[in-house]
């Protein structure tokens, strides 16, 4: 598809969303841009970081300004940006993740019951109880052996170059062929009288059987301090959790990953089918793929289209989605890489083979490298493709909805910036659609690397420029 031709589908949608932006009556020739983004990223506490930016019109390509576009930086989640392209590109849009149920036996008693997971990042409870209504349906009352193979995905559940220090939590979870809930646990941490332990509270009384938990954190008095933290043992599964919460306080709330998913998935599928009134003899785990007779299909369960799926990758930046849709990749590609075959799809586009070396999906991994010209060129490619509206509207959108939510509140183009949001520790990245009132739509990346500057200072940074840029106008 040409440019002349996406104005009455790409271009006609977002120029559709275009309003004035009354707050900001200074308007910026485009000569002047360069200027005006220099005098941000070159105060004196960005003296040792690195900024990488490019800005182009989207249509025809023009660059505005540019600062080290062609070098590599860590993009954090702004892989994800290549990640969700290349899985539109293989798989298409309407993509879904199948869960399949295979029977051996007659109801009402089965000899084996074997569930095939091939990596939903979206199952939950509520699919399994669907299963096993399937099964009550059919006539099941009984499983001799209830088999889960886990064995889908070749790759690793954790990707070795991440940080050990994430392994614990939700935004880092052990990426496997049966996903449940995330494979994640909310756990509370709740004051009590004045010098006691705090007390937990699981969401997940499975999840919290996985863990032996050390609770150090001590009620203190009104008024004082509240500091958490949390450390994982890396040979056992065993959290230490210390600090101290004020009596007064509301407690404290975040999300765990699980130890062993494949045991939780058994546990909890084991569980709803007793609720359903199905008896399960005897349960085994599969980690490796066997060449047994896998029955019929009595079941199965399949996830929303991947244009849904990566809504939640590209607008909640959701590192799990990301991995998984990686590694589905990999699967549906004879058993590649799932890197290897982003780059082969990005190679295919027209994206240059070193502009970019991934080392995950998602961006967690400080050893992905892309260069801000990379990044610009996927998200116009991306604009001609006939997915680009699906690929757009996946993204997060200022004031609205997203990463991109609680951002541009104060300003008057709410809603006029669709990008994707990257943050690793000294890292921040924003790249995305920006859709100016006076000016063409642009197409952006900008790219910090290297500080010590806070995250809400990089974050108001990387805001000011892009109120720089919707202040272009043709002059």
């Amino acid at each position: 598809m040409t440019f002349k031709g996406l104005k009455t589908s790409f271009l006609g949608l977002i120029f559709g969303l275009v309003v004035q932006f009354p707050g900001f009556a200074q308007s910026i020739c485009p000569s002047n841009l360069g200027q005006e983004i220099e005098a941000v990223i070159q105060r004196p506490e960005w003296r040792r970081s690195r900024w990488g930016i490019l800005v182009e019109t989207l249509e025809d390509g023009q660059i505005l300004y540019g600062v080290d576009e062609n070098q590599y930086f860590v993009p954090a989640s702004n892989t994800k940006l290549l990640t969700t392209a290349a899985a539109l590109r293989v798989l298409g849009a309407d993509f879904r993740v199948r869960t399949s149920v295979y029977g051996v036996g007659e109801p009402p008693i089965l000899a084996s019951l074997r569930v095939v997971g091939r990596g939903d990042p979206s199952l939950t409870n509520k699919q399994l109880k669907l299963l096993a209504q399937q099964l009550k349906e059919k006539g099941v009352q009984q499983i001799s052996e209830l088999i889960v193979d886990d064995s889908y995905f070749k790759e690793l559940p954790l990707n070795p170059s991440w940080e050990w220090s994430d392994l614990l939590f939700y935004y880092t979870p052990s990426v496997n062929s049966l996903i449940l809930n995330e494979n994640t646990s909310l756990i509370k941490i709740v004051p009590q009288g004045l010098n006691y332990p705090a007390k937990l509270v699981w969401s997940d009384a499975i999840v919290a059987r996985q863990w032996r938990v050390y609770n150090d954190v001590i009620t203190t008095r009104q008024g004082s301090r509240k500091t958490i933290d949390f450390y994982r043992d890396f040979e056992q599964p065993i959290i230490y959790i210390t600090g101290q919460l004020p009596v007064d306080d509301e407690g404290y709330t975040t999300a765990i990953a699980v130890a062993d998913p494949a045991s939780y998935f058994l546990e909890s599928f084991r569980s709803i089918l007793l609720e359903e009134g199905i008896k399960v003899n005897r349960a085994t785990i599969i980690k490796e793929s066997s060449r047994f007779d896998l029955g019929e299909e009595l079941a199965f369960v399949e996830s929303p289209p991947l244009g849904n799926l990566i809504d939640k990758i590209n607008g909640e930046s959701n590192n799990l989605f990301a991995e998984a849709i990686l590694r589905i990749l990999g699967s549906e590609s004879r058993n590649q890489m799932g890197v290897e075959v982003i780059k082969e799809n990005l190679i295919d586009l027209g994206i240059e083979e070193d502009s970019f070396s991934l080392a995950d999906g998602s961006g967690l991994s400080r050893q992905n490298l892309v260069t801000p010209e990379t990044l610009v060129q996927v998200l116009r490619l991306m604009a001609q493709s006939p997915d680009a509206e699906i690929y757009q509207n996946s993204l997060a959108v200022a004031g609205e909805k997203g990463t991109l939510q609680r951002r541009f509140l104060d300003t008057d183009f709410v809603g006029n910036l669709q990008g994707k949001t990257g943050t690793l520790t000294g890292v921040s990245a924003l790249s995305g659609y920006l859709f100016v009132p006076n000016y063409q739509p642009l197409v952006f990346s900008i790219m910090i690397n290297y500080t010590d500057q806070p995250g809400s200072n990089l974050r108001k940074a990387i805001d000011e420029i892009i109120i720089l840029m919707s202040q272009l106008d043709d002059c």
